[in-house]
């Protein structure tokens, strides 16, 4: 089966169990929301409070250094946040609705695609707030911000394939969480969040997909320039892969889920 057969099997399957995706989604939102007093406004807080900290950590010692290091920093932290989050609400996908799939027989990616669709919402309110904090450091906008669209679009489907393949993981091996958060953590540092990195170093963080991300926002937002036709492609290319794996995982695993859960 071709990938583009397969996608379409994919899409008629979402579209039959269309209301019980969207009652997931639903359900995800109120339960990240529950009993809180800002609800969604959490989503634009936390990361606006995150960005305040380590604004306030980091500029003496990059800030000097680096021109409109507060929009750097929001770029750096924003496309982390978003994976982190999407990453990790989908590791939990699989066993936190097991109660569903082992009585019901509907699409077990269905439960992963709703985390990720919450947030992807959430990103996109603070992705609003990132392009009010670009006006007010005086970087002018330009046409090249649409090319924006092209990372969020390949980030959206590599955390997509990397949500299916730690929820797979996580079925079997449940110290996957605790593995995860200490990956996590060297990755954010890997990631050149609220630093430079140095030229003769660079092709070895181009091996990070999230950092790759990052750059490209930092050079259509601060340098106005579109990255390279490869650099496209090295987008793509990890999109592309995380995605298959994660898709192969989920076929070939599908029927033991049941046992593990």
């Amino acid at each position: 089966m071709n990938l583009s057969v397969f996608a379409k099997n994919k899409l008629q399957q979402l579209k039959k169990h269309q209301f019980l995706f969207e009652e997931l989604v639903r359900r995800d939102f109120k339960q990240k929301y529950k009993r809180t007093v800002l609800g969604m406004g959490w989503s634009i807080l936390s990361p606006l409070l995150t960005l305040l900290v380590m604004k306030l950590v980091f500029t003496y010692f990059f800030g000097r250094t680096i021109a409109h290091y507060t929009t750097y920093l929001f770029c750096g932290n924003l496309l982390f946040s978003y994976f982190m989050e999407s990453t990790n609400g989908g590791m939990n996908s699989l066993l936190g609705n097991a109660a569903i799939f082992t009585k019901v027989n509907v699409p077990k990616y269905l439960f992963l695609f709703s985390k990720n669709v919450s947030s992807f919402i959430n990103f996109m309110l603070v992705m609003l707030v990132f392009f009010v904090f670009v006006y007010f450091d005086n970087i002018s906008f330009s046409p090249r911000f649409f090319m924006l669209l092209y990372p969020v679009g390949c980030l959206v489907v590599f955390n997509l394939g990397v949500g299916m393949i730690l929820s797979a993981l996580f079925v079997f091996f449940r110290d996957i969480k605790y593995l995860y958060d200490v990956f996590a953590r060297l990755l954010m540092y890997c990631s050149a969040i609220f630093y430079k990195v140095p030229a003769k170093y660079e092709m070895y963080y181009l091996l990070n997909p999230v950092y790759v991300y990052i750059k490209y926002f930092r050079t259509i937002v601060l340098e106005g320039q579109i990255p390279s036709v490869e650099y496209h492609l090295l987008c793509m290319f990890y999109a592309v892969l995380m995605f298959g794996i994660g898709v192969w995982m989920y076929r070939h695993y599908n029927q033991r889920f049941l046992y593990y859960v």
